[in-house]
């Protein structure tokens, strides 16, 4: 019995293995692009519809240098209350990131003072401040730096980030310290949401104080047209670029045109620190990538609200044996400009009969909407009429269902089972009764 469960066992680990292996999930609808690409991982997502129009390698693994600092902002603004609450700057916060190799970008010129959460947050953000997010960390985590770490991954836990972990506030390396693409825009996209990060993330220069002389200054040259020279895009809205060694080049940039808004997010692209110049590959990939998207992809409605998409059978109903589905809404979606109806098409989820009665507008089942057969969006199907019940049918089903149905059989099943046995156990009883019974009379 041992070796038979241990063999058991075995099989179906292997059956588990085989079909993670070789089962692979609906991937993310990605259009064709012609743009020169330098990153690694990339990402491009409209933000009016959360709809993803190009994707490559946006699950893998990379390092986000100080792209981190974009869930350090989202832990540190959703601890404040106030953001005109002041903090401390203490020197053995600068003192820290000194003995870490780490660089400060202006909070040191205030130690023995104090800055708002505000001043700090749009220092963390513009120059991607270290000493800044070692301010907040050690203010939020009461001198710990991990138990702030911890909040950081507790959140991308809350966000459905699977694939990130976050060894710092910083953005230093660490072979544990890591996220996605598409991670980045689930913490992007949750931090715009936040208070002044669009504000801080769109900002080029900013004074802490009335009287400084010397302000942050962002390190996001698209946004920034004193200084970006031929990387600033006039339509780039945010948000953030960073670089190491092992990170590459790596950028979170958003831009608005005509109405259409979009995200990129471009990881490890070539960077060489040995070289006294680099290009911002980053820069100009993001750049090039909304250009093309303002150009080319525009809001369609290849399906609306009234267009026919399937009949779907129907139980117990009057006079029928089926309903037409439509869309709930007109569905509104992101396709290549001049693209082709036939490249277009929709694909119940389900086939399986419904049972009367159904109100028009009830929802029956979804849809996955295809473009040129890969999927893209999912909708709603519902009733474009109403149709009552027969209560004839609806009877008989009923007892067929019953009579028919597993339990049912099962307990008929019992009943058979017990019925032989109670005549099995009668036979045998009235057997040893008639024995007895000529035992007694020949005695």
């Amino acid at each position: 019995m041992k070796r038979t469960f241990r063999w058991l066992c075995v099989m179906f680990a292997l059956i588990v293995l085989f079909t993670c292996a070789f089962s692979a999930p609906a991937g993310a609808l990605s259009f064709d692009c012609d743009v020169e690409q330098y990153s690694d991982s990339l990402l491009m997502i409209n933000l009016d519809t959360d709809m993803e129009v190009y994707a490559k390698e946006a699950d893998t693994k990379c390092y986000p240098s100080s792209l981190t600092k974009i869930m350090t902002y989202i832990v540190a603004a959703e601890f404040f209350d106030d953001f005109d609450t002041k903090i401390p700057i203490k020197q053995t916060c600068i003192d820290s990131v000194l003995n870490q190799g780490m660089s400060c970008t202006g909070v040191d010129w205030y130690v023995g003072d104090s800055l708002t959460v505000e001043n700090l947050l749009y220092a963390l953000m513009l120059p991607t401040g270290d000493d800044a997010a070692m301010v907040l960390a050690d203010h939020i985590g009461e001198g710990n730096i991990q138990t702030f770490v911890d909040k950081m991954n507790t959140k991308a836990e809350e966000l459905k980030c699977s694939d990130t972990h976050f060894t710092n506030p910083f953005g230093t390396h660490d072979e544990n310290h890591y996220t996605t693409a598409r991670d980045l825009y689930k913490i992007t996209r949750y931090a715009m949401g936040l208070p002044l990060f669009s504000k801080i993330c769109n900002t080029t220069t900013y004074y802490a104080k009335e009287n400084d002389d010397v302000p942050f200054i962002t390190s996001n040259w698209l946004i920034d047209p004193a200084r970006g020279g031929d990387y600033y895009y006039v339509y780039a809205t945010g948000v953030k670029n960073a670089t190491s060694p092992q990170a590459g080049r790596c950028m979170v940039s958003t831009a608005v045109y005509d109405g259409y808004s979009y995200m990129c997010i471009g990881l490890h692209a070539p960077y060489d620190e040995k070289k006294e110049e680099n290009e911002q590959y980053c820069m100009l990939e993001a750049a090039n990538m909304f250009r093309w998207a303002f150009l080319n992809l525009s809001f369609v409605t290849p399906v609306t609200k009234d267009t026919p998409v399937c009949e779907q059978k129907i139980d117990h109903a009057w006079d029928t044996k089926s309903i037409l589905l439509v869309p709930q809404t007109d569905c509104n979606v992101i396709l290549p400009q001049g693209y082709s109806e036939g490249d277009v098409k929709i694909t119940p989820d389900s086939t399986d009969p419904v049972s009367a009665p159904i109100k028009k507008g009830d929802i029956i089942t979804t849809a996955t909407v295809y473009y040129k057969n890969e999927p893209f969006t999912q909708i709603n199907l519902v009733s474009n009429d109403d149709v009552g019940v027969s209560p004839i049918l609806y009877t008989t089903d009923a007892i067929r269902g019953v009579l028919t149905s597993p339990w049912f059989l099962i307990a008929v099943g019992l009943v058979v089972i017990l019925f032989i046995i109670y005549v099995s156990v009668s036979s045998s009883y009235a057997k040893k009764r008639k024995r007895d019974h000529k035992k007694t009379k020949i005695k």
